[in-house]
């Protein structure tokens, strides 16, 4: 039996490799509006952050989101990752 690939994707801080369900998505849609994408099916430019405190951390101090979707980003965004890191659903 053949083995399902798993898509691989990088994180925007740390450069890392990794499953694509191990990261959050944040995607910038066609209409100008950034958002966190738990399905990782919307339409529109993607980014990749690790599901870790110091990758969010250092995309929020570099704004390394920002210059990736080439949009101003709200801070709400890293907050929204942080709390989904801390309760999970």
């Amino acid at each position: 039996m053949k083995k399902k690939k798993t898509p691989l994707r990088k994180c925007i801080a740390c450069q890392t490799q990794e499953d694509k369900k191990h990261l959050f998505r944040i995607v910038r849609s066609p209409e100008g509006e950034v958002l966190l994408d738990p399905t990782g099916k919307k339409n529109g430019r993607g980014a990749y952050l690790s599901k870790d405190r110091i990758c969010i951390e250092k995309a929020r101090k570099n704004q390394l989101l920002s210059k990736q979707l080439k949009t101003d980003v709200n801070p709400d965004i890293y907050d929204e990752m942080l709390t989904l890191l801390e309760h999970p659903s």
